[in-house]
């Protein structure tokens, strides 16, 4: 695949403290046209690889490469909060256009008259996103870019990384996000990178292949160590240069059997089931909340029954998380009632991470003044339990405010499956979680007996786990949907378009027909409704064709002017298709009234 020019590099890098270094030999490359995205366990060290890439770090040896006169913006997974004015003056002290800075707070579900100060930890995040983007820089350094964004955020960004003309190179565990975003991976593993010029899809199946020839060789390398120890074994007197030799060679050998680390071992996660619960586990009659003049509910009801696997959904500000509190009986709603069925225990995972003192250690949080915990039936000693979930000794020890978000994420969920449950409920349990341990709570979660519902932003979670999507709206709608994510935009997107059909059936009827009007369509009009399906049709594929044109990373590069007028037809095709959708389902409407006026 051709690339467009080098713009940032590190050759040869070693960086981070400790023995062996966090990042050894690193070679990395980030050329114009690339849309690379970094994966690696939590603790691996992505962020201290991004910090070298952005210069707040200095490798402790090695080269690392900025082309003369690109501009480099980042977002850090834990941005320096603001000290002082707006959101505007905060996006656009890097010298950002006021227009563009504007823009991007906006699409990021902010204003830009917000004082700065006063932001919550998801805003600041945003808020620091919005800052990179509207730099419009040549290099995008992003760290977990997708946490704290709603779904159409999350869909706008998508759009605005497949048309960035400069390199990006993005930390994320979204998987549906990766997959529309990325051109090649490079993966972190025990201090060391390697690169595959390939979309996410075809991630896994090369890093299997990769960790196949390891194994390979390390079993290689063990029959070779074991081969000369039974040489040695008769002993070393006859020919003793050459056993001496052999000496020599099976301490290399085993000094490289040492450095070649293997693989990291996975967390272990197993929920506690408790005792089965009632039937009905929760049930909601005519809810309502309000906050002032923001809505969240009016008039919702729901049952929620032992078993069922529900998804919370909505923008930021909709009210998802208060629509939650209210159900598992933290929050009063304004009117209705929640009744909390017979027999069930809670394991409650809040986003906020407020159950976190971060002046304790986990040993605090797990232990909670003794040495050994009760897991399920079963007495264990505090460091061995967190083990389970990848903490060492020493951070078991250490303040939980030196622990990165995907740590304190895995110790809020060691915290909760100590204790046995039948209720699971989960705000945003994926944030700043890396793909290994992603798959072991999905796995769990799959396996869980009890009752589930969650909030996330993750499609390819709630896919994988919701049988029912509970969408918060805004302005107090909230509507069940069954199925998971895909299921819910399909029949939204359907119910969008019923809800247009009144306003085309209001206006229809609101034209004065002419006195002797025929009782049909004009011939016009009936060429239109048989035409319109081929044309709703030629223009969805035009519509893939050109997507699959602009999804070339080398397109800008190699032909500036196909990617503009790509751009500009793509813009023009989507148009004409929502332009023929309406005529068409004004067609369809009018049809039917006149076969209904016939029937009369």
């Amino acid at each position: 695949m051709a690339k467009g020019p080098e713009l940032l590099a590190l050759r040869n890098c070693q960086a981070g403290h400790g023995t062996p270094p966090v990042i050894r030999n690193a070679n990395i490359s980030i050329n114009q046209g690339d849309r690379l995205v970094l994966v690696g366990r939590n603790g691996s060290g992505k962020s201290t690889l991004m910090a070298t890439l952005q210069g707040s770090l200095e490798a402790d040896s090695g080269e690392r490469y900025v082309k003369p006169g690109i501009t480099i913006a980042s977002q850090a997974q834990e941005p320096v909060p603001p000290k002082s004015g707006t959101v505007m003056d905060f996006v656009t002290e890097t010298g950002a256009e006021d227009f563009r800075a504007e823009a991007m707070i906006h699409a990021l579900g902010l204003t830009p008259d917000m004082s700065a100060v006063a932001l919550s930890g998801g805003q600041i995040r945003r808020a620091a996103l919005a800052r990179a983007l509207a730099m419009d820089p040549d290099v995008l350094l992003l760290d977990e870019p997708t946490n704290h964004l709603d779904l159409p955020a999350i869909e706008w960004l998508e759009q605005e990384l497949a048309s960035f003309r400069g390199g990006v190179l993005v930390i994320s565990h979204d998987r549906a996000f990766l997959n529309k975003v990325a051109n090649g991976m490079v993966w972190l593993d025990r201090g060391e990178l390697r690169r595959l010029d390939a979309g996410f899809e075809k991630f896994e199946d090369w890093a299997e292949e990769v960790e196949r020839a390891e194994e390979a060789e390390l079993n290689r390398m063990d029959q070779h160590i074991k081969q000369e120890q039974r040489y040695l074994l008769r002993g070393v007197t006859a020919r003793r240069k050459r056993n001496v030799r052999r000496l020599d060679k099976l301490a290399t050998l085993r000094k490289a059997r040492q450095n070649h680390v293997r693989n990291e071992r996975a967390s272990t996660m197993q929920a506690q089931d408790g005792e089965q619960s009632g039937k009905v586990v929760i049930e909601a009659k005519g809810i309502s909340k309000k906050f002032g003049d923001l809505t969240i509910a009016d008039d919702f009801s729901m049952k929620i029954m032992r078993g069922d696997r529900i998804g919370i959904i909505g923008p930021n500000g909709a009210g998802k998380t208060t629509i939650l509190k209210m159900l598992i009986g933290q929050l009063e709603p304004d009117a209705g009632s929640i009744e909390m069925g017979a027999n069930v225990d809670l394991g409650w995972f809040d986003q906020t991470r407020e159950q976190l003192d971060i002046n304790s250690t986990p040993w605090d949080v797990i232990g909670e003044g003794t040495d050994q915990v009760t897991v399920g039936e079963s007495t264990r000693h505090v460091v061995g339990y967190l083990r389970d979930f990848l903490f060492s000794e020493a951070q078991a020890r250490g303040k939980i405010s030196t622990l990165s978000g995907g740590e304190r994420n895995r110790l809020m969920l060691a915290k909760i499956l100590m204790r046995p449950t039948n209720l699971m409920v989960l705000d945003e349990p994926t944030n700043d979680l890396d793909m290994d341990t992603l798959d072991l709570l999905e796995e769990m979660l799959g396996d869980y007996s009890g009752t589930l519902i969650l909030v996330s932003h993750d499609r390819d979670f709630l896919d994988r786990l919701v049988t029912s999507v509970l969408a918060v709206e805004g302005n107090g709608d909230v509507r069940e949907y069954v199925g998971g994510y895909e299921d819910y935009a399909r029949e939204r997107k359907a119910q969008l378009k019923q809800e247009k059909a009144p306003k085309a059936e209001s206006a229809a009827a609101a034209k004065p027909k002419p006195k002797g009007a025929s009782q049909r369509l004009s011939y016009k009009d009936q060429r239109d409704l048989d035409m319109l399906p081929g044309r709703i049709e030629t223009l969805e594929g035009e519509i893939t064709g050109l997507e699959t044109v602009l999804a070339d990373p080398d397109l800008f590069t190699k032909n500036p002017d196909k990617f503009q007028d790509s751009i500009k037809k793509l813009d023009d095709c989507r148009a004409a298709l929502e332009a023929a959708e309406e005529r068409w389902l004004e067609l369809e409407i009018l049809q039917e009234e006149i076969a209904a006026a016939k029937g009369a």
